[in-house]
Parts: structure tokens; sequence; C-alpha cells
């Protein structure tokens, strides 16, 4: 009987521990059952028989993809021809190592089975999955002899996916499923590879756990120290009393301490369990540093999630490595992710940056240094969502190469995705150019209906990676009665080429972040200051206690941008905003529904002061003084204080740091252009920041705006109530004034959901409907240039209402007062 192969039903398995795994607890090492892999191949040409169904797919991802050979081809007709083409690019690019002699066997073996292959037709559906099987074999003999995997152990971590399926919340504790453990694979990749519980007979030398086991919990982001030594990783206990704790006081956690990852240190061998973090935060992600200290991720900033829920803020930290002398070293006021270690010595790691632009988008990829100065964007900031993932999560630089690894991940998803090679020194054209997808078949999820496939890739070179990966994902499979349930990500080698090998899976919970187990030398300390950067620690007193520090801007030339500047443009001063971090769970009062529903705003946009304005001399050069570890963005202001440009990123400065810039969003990737003589700027001292109006800092519009309406408007609209909406305070309904009701929805600014970047010219007061009406006259109306700087002013902020989050300092503001956050 003929019949199509892809018509095969394959999955029908029987149960059982198909990959060998092994019970947590065991003391010492247990060896493994021979990988099912006649299971795994008939998974695997399942996947390529959805793979030749999407052959348009493939065809519009070629310009992106790294490897050619990972996509579908015209010639290829069913999943053995793929895997034949697949090995065949495999071998020929392992014949130029120093595997070459051990390959000449199997290259003969392969040439056989495509001389073979060219006479099935592949009508006989049987025959052609034979063949295929046979071609999986000779290719995992291939894989396996490459001289990258010269590790005879792997480190991983074995844990259930979280419970809620978010880019923050998979990080909480709260949200932690118990189960899993730290694990070593011996002779992984060899005919009898044998597997370790790292942590079967250690228990806790220090702290609130001393004495106790690391049992019935869950376990986070593994990584190694450079000697290869000790292993770092985040537990939480998945015990105690639950309940989550809504404040605004930055010395303060949000959940009980069993609900909150901490951070550990253990030997390679189990000895010496150390506790490093612990309280009422959560701390995870910890990454060695070449300068000895540890890079982690808190919630100690202090803040909440801009939009939707209950979510406590975490960004980037370090401390010493007995866990002491906590250090903030960012503090962006919204969630980063995944730090680790640059080639040049920095730390790279994901930001969510968004200023006044969507909020799904820019969760990109950050440098810094390793005291936390010069943070700057990698690439991709301002590319829009249709056109890159919505994340770029555990970027990770790849050995003997400047590119990072890093994978393709979801806004509303958790940690997982396609896999994609970052290129920083392709130009960035912010239409995703340097990056070139490495697992071409899985789009990115979200942004693109990709599936969550593939995680934690481990780079070995540019083409050879450890990760982890679930077919199930991919092929909507699996459930409770099925062999793959979801989720259920085993440990793979993975090549450019679209060829991968099981190593490792668990049927009953996920893998996660495969690392050889071995030495790695540290990178060069490089960019450090003459002397070390002062700590900041925002949890260690309150915000009101912190002492004022500084630091230095220079601008060597505004007009150097990446757009262009409308003609004629005249930049005069700089506008400094700062960005408040949100203090308490979003959608709380003042704001609540009525911010979404009534103003030009959203409850994303975030509330900023205007710490003030600085001038910009002729040559567009600007040299100022900022103040320290605050978040701040800048517009650039024409002869009428006007933003012409705008910043829909921000940035901070630690104390005593002297940070230059280029121009106004110069082209990355280019050398600076050298000045022909020394900026105007930089020939005197730095500018005071001039502070700016009344209601500009703490924001407020009832007392920017609202005086102004009060003494030109609010009378002569009052007189014509059917052709004039009120201007007046009253009627106060949803918090707002009834004049922010008429005139925000309309009239207001701001550019939330049609840019992600701002255009020169076309934002703010500028590109607002009220501004052309002042323009043009609005009948007998003198506005004196007060009134006028009011209004633009306003415009230019987005045109937002309130300038706290916390429902007592929105009361005082809706009566006229002075209040400010608790949180800055």
């Amino acid at each position: 009987m003929r019949r199509s192969v892809c018509c095969l039903v394959l999955l029908a398995f029987a149960p059982g521990d198909w990959f060998g795994s092994a019970a947590r607890g065991a003391a010492g090492e247990r060896p493994l059952e021979p990988l099912d892999l006649e299971a795994e191949w008939k998974v695997q040409f399942q996947v390529l028989c959805q793979d030749l169904a999407q052959r348009e797919a493939f065809a519009r991802l070629a310009p992106q993809t790294h490897r050619a050979e990972s996509l579908i081809a015209k010639s290829d007709r069913d999943p053995a021809d793929v895997v034949l083409r697949r090995t065949a690019a495999l071998l020929a690019d392992l014949k130029r190592t120093s595997a070459a002699a051990r390959l000449a066997g199997l290259e003969k073996q392969l040439d056989e089975l495509a001389a073979a292959g060219g006479k099935i037709d592949p009508a006989h559906g049987e025959a052609r999955f034979v063949l295929f099987r046979a071609a999986c074999k000779v290719r995992r003999e291939i894989a396996l002899a490459n001289p990258l995997l010269d590790f005879e152990q792997l480190l991983f971590i074995k844990r259930h996916r979280s419970s809620y399926s978010h880019m923050c919340d998979q990080y909480y504790g709260m949200t932690a499923r118990p189960g899993g453990g730290l694990f070593v694979l011996s002779g992984p990749l060899g005919p009898g590879p044998r597997l370790r519980d790292v942590l079967a007979d250690s228990v806790v030398e220090n702290g609130r756990l001393q004495g106790r086991k690391l049992c019935g919990g869950s376990f986070l982001s593994p990584e190694l120290s450079y000697d290869g030594k000790t292993i770092y990783f985040a537990y939480v206990e998945c015990s105690g009393p639950g309940g989550q704790m809504i404040h605004t006081d930055p010395t303060r956690g949000h959940w009980p301490a069993g609900w909150c990852y901490h951070i550990f240190a253990v030997g390679v061998d189990g000895a010496g369990l150390r506790q490093l973090t612990d309280g009422t935060w959560n701390d995870f992600d910890p990454c060695p540093l070449p300068n000895g200290r540890i890079a982690f991720i808190s919630e100690r900033r202090g803040g909440y999630l801009r939009c939707g829920r209950e979510c406590p803020i975490y960004t980037l930290y370090d401390m010493a490595a007995d866990g002491s002398d906590i250090n903030c070293l960012s503090v962006h006021e919204t969630n980063e992710w995944n730090p680790s270690v640059t080639h040049d010595g920095r730390i790279i790691y994901t930001r969510w940056d968004y200023v006044d632009r969507h909020g799904c988008t820019a969760h990109m990829p950050w440098l810094t240094t390793l005291d936390g100065r010069d943070s700057r964007a990698l690439h991709g900031n301002f590319t829009p969502r249709n056109l890159r993932p919505d994340m770029e999560l555990d970027c990770r630089a790849v050995p003997g190469s400047r590119k990072y690894t890093a994978t393709a991940a979801a806004h509303h998803g958790q940690a997982f995705g396609s896999l994609v090679l970052l290129d920083p020194q392709v130009p960035d054209d912010d239409a995703g150019a340097p990056v070139r997808r490495v697992t071409p078949e899985v789009g990115f999820p979200e942004s693109q209906g990709g599936a969550q496939a593939y995680g934690t890739a481990r780079p070995l070179s540019e083409d050879y990676f450890l990760c982890v990966y679930d077919a199930t994902a991919k092929l909507g499979t699996g459930g409770e009665g099925g062999q793959y349930l979801p989720g259920n990500y085993g440990l793979y080698l993975l090549d450019s080429f679209g060829n991968k090998e099981l190593i490792y899976r668990d049927p009953q919970i996920a893998c996660q972040s495969p690392m050889p187990l071995r030495p790695t030398p540290p990178p060069p300390l490089a960019l450090q200051p003459a002397k070390p950067m002062p700590r900041y620690d925002p949890s260690a007193r309150p915000a009101a206690q912190q002492r004022q520090t500084e630091a230095t801007l220079s601008l060597i030339n505004v007009y150097d941008a990446l757009l262009p500047w409308p003609a004629g443009t005249k930049i005069e001063a700089l506008r400094v905003l700062q960005v408040l971090p949100m203090s308490v769970p979003s959608g709380g009062p003042p704001h609540e529904t009525g911010l979404r529903e009534a103003s030009a705003g959203d409850s994303v946009v975030p509330v900023r002061y205007v710490l003030g304005t600085i001038p910009v001399e002729a040559d567009g050069s600007a040299h100022f003084v900022v103040p320290a570890n605050k978040e701040m963005f800048f517009q650039a202001l024409d002869g009428r204080g006007l933003a012409v440009q705008s910043m829909r990123s921000a940035t901070y400065l630690k104390e005593g740091e002297h940070l230059t810039c280029q121009g106004c969003h110069e082209p990355k990737g280019r050398a600076p252009q050298p000045p022909r003589a020394v900026p105007l700027a930089l020939r005197r001292p730095p500018s005071k920041l001039a502070s700016d109006v009344d209601g500009s800092n703490p924001f407020s519009y009832p007392r920017l705006v609202q005086p102004v309406l009060d003494r030109l408007c609010v009378d002569c609209h009052a007189k014509n109530p059917n052709k004039a909406a009120s201007l007046a305070r009253e009627p106060i309904q949803r918090n707002f004034f009834a004049s922010y009701l008429a005139l925000a929805p309309q009239y207001g600014f701001h550019d939330y959901h049609n840019s992600y970047r701002t255009t020169p010219g076309r934002f703010g007061a500028r590109a607002s409907k009220l501004f052309e009406i002042l323009e043009k006259g609005h009948h007998d109306v003198k506005l004196s240039p007060d009134d006028f700087h009011r209004l633009t002013l306003w415009l230019d902020c987005s045109s937002l209402f309130y300038g706290v989050y916390e429902k007592e300092g929105g009361a005082a503001q809706l009566r006229g007062e002075l209040a400010r956050p608790t949180l800055e």
C-alpha cells in the first residue's frame, strides 16, 4: 500500500521513563538507562512534516536566518531529505576541525544513505522512514564527534514552569511550583551517562535555613564560578504563610521570606552550601563577575509594574561573594533580567525600557560596566514590534566571537521561544538587522505567533549550542496522558544547520540551564574607573534619607542624530525629566480607570518630574550637572521652549560619573565624530539645572494648567455651554477635573499607540490640536509667555494630570496641594 509518510501516526508510545530519569534525593551518581532514540526520532520526524508544510514561511525568513541549511529547501521532499541534507552540512563543517580523521567512515555511511535515498520514492512512506531513522543514527555519531564537546560533566537544573505565564511573574517565588533540583550529568554524551543530585546530602551552613536541606521548593538560574568550583543558584522554599505586602516603603519587601527566591552557593561536590541573600525580596539570576563580585536581579529597588496587577519590579544589583555589601547597579523603574558577562568585561542584561511608548516592546539587551556606569542599549530599542521579538532574554557572549545568543521570547509568556544570534557589529537599522535566526522553524512567540520551544541556550560557538527544547510547544500536542507534557524541556545539543541531539530528558519535570561543568577564563577587567564607584542601595534606608549626589553629562552635538531635524531647527536648551517608579500597583488610586478612559494617556505612561533645563550652545554642545541615581530622559527644546525631540528611553548616572554622548540618538556602531574644536559647552564649568515653573516638579495639572484656564478660559466657556466644553475644576469625575476630561482626550498629546520613537518636530505641543488652535488664535485670548509655557509644557509631558501614584498624594494634588511620591 502506498501512502504519504507524513500521514503516519507517530506519537502513540507506551508511557514510561523512556529518557532515563533519576529520583531526587539519591546519594552519589546513578547510571541512566539508554535514551530511547527511536521515540525521539519519531517526534523529530513529525516536527519536520510540519515544517515541510510551511515552505512559504521559511522562504520569508531566509534573509534573517543564520544558516540557510536550517531552512526548508526546494529540494526537500520529506523529512529524510531534510536530515540527509542538514547532516551533510554538519559533516562538512566538522571536517574542518580536528575531528576530520574520525569522520571518514561516517562520511561514507552518509553518502551511501544519500545514494539509497535517491532510489526510494517519497510515496513509499515506510521505506522513507527507515531511511530517515538510519540518517538520524549517523547524524548523532557525527554530531558527538564535535571537538567542542570536550567536557566530562554537564550542570543543569530541573524545575517546573511557573504557574503564571508572564515575563515578570515567572520569577516570583509565589508562582513557583515545587519540585526539581540541581544536577550534574557525568559522561553526558557517552554510552553510560550518570546523574548526580548535587544537593542530595547538603545542608545549609548559615542563615535562616541553617541545618536544613533544600528540598520541597523550586530552583532557578544556576551559574558556575570562573574556577569551576562553585555553583550559584536561586531557590524558593514554597512554604510558610502566603500573601503579599502592598506598600510604598523601599526598605521593605513584598512577600513572605518562604515564598521568595534567595541566592545560594555550593561547591560542585555539594559541600559548603551557603545562603547569600534572604528577606522579603526575590533575588535571582546570580552572575559571577570578573572583579570577584556577584551580579544578580533583585526587587530591592522598590516599585511596581506599570501595567497590570500587583507585580513588584526587579533590577540589576551586585554584592560581595559572601552576600554582603549589596549594591544597586541599576535604578531603572521597570524590570530587568538575566545578567551575564561580555568578552570585554561588561555586563549584558535585558531591560524593559518604555518611556511614552508601547508597553509590549523594548525588552532588549543592554550593556553596562561592572559598577553600573554607562548603561546603553545593544540594539533594537526602537524596532517596531512586528519586526522583532517581544523580548531577547538569556543573552550570552559566544566564545571566540563578538556575537551573543539570546532567546526570542514573548511578553505574555515565559523565557522560551526561538533562538537567535545578535551581532552588534551590524549597523542597527531599527528593523532587526543585527538579529539572525538560529531556529527559523520557530517564530518569535506572540509578536509573530511562534512557540515557546527553545530556551536557556549556552553557546559553544556561533554554530553549536547547548539548550533546552520541547517539541510539544511547536507541535501543539501533549497533555497529562501523553509522553510530552507541556513544558517538558529536555537537554539538547543544537547546531545552526538545523540538527539537534537529545542529551537527557526527565518526563516528569522540565530541565533548564545546561552548561559544561569546567573552569572558564575570566574576561579582562576593562572600563574600570580610577577609584571604586560609591555604593548605593535604596532599600537600605528611606529615600528621603538618601544623601543627594551628583554626576556630570556632556553632549558633543545635539544635531548629530539618526533622524533628520526639521528644516531650520535651532535647539537652545535641554529639558531634563526624571521618570518615577510606580510606587503602588498599577490601576490603583488616583489613576483607577479614569486615566485610561478619559485622558490621552494610559496607566503605563510614567509619572515624571521636570528637574530643570540647561542651555545648548550654538555648536549643539551641552555640559551640565544632574542628580545621580535618578532615572532621567531628555527633550531638545527650540527657542520657544517647545520639545522638538523627546527620548522614549531612559538613562541614569552613578555618583561622580561623567558620561559623554555624541549626539541625540546618533547612529550606533559608528566611531565618534571628533569635533574640529573643543565644544563650546566644554570650555566652561558644567551648567546647573534651572528649575521650571510651579506644577512641573512635582508634576501637577491642578497647579500647572488649571490656573491658566481659570484666568483666561473658564468664564467665556461658561457663557457658551452649548458651544464650548467646561474648562473649570468642577464637577470632578473619576478623580479628574472637568477641564482635563474635556481637553486631554481630544486636545492633549500622547503618542503611545502610534510610534516606537519620536520623529523630530512631531511630538508634544508641536503635534497637538490645542497648540494648533492657540497658534491660529482663539478668539481674543492673549497668552503671556508664562501661560504659553505652562500649556505647552503640559503637552510636551504627555498631558498627564498627576505627579504621584499614591492615593493620599493624589487626593492632595486634586485639592491643588503639593505632594511628592514616596519612592523616587
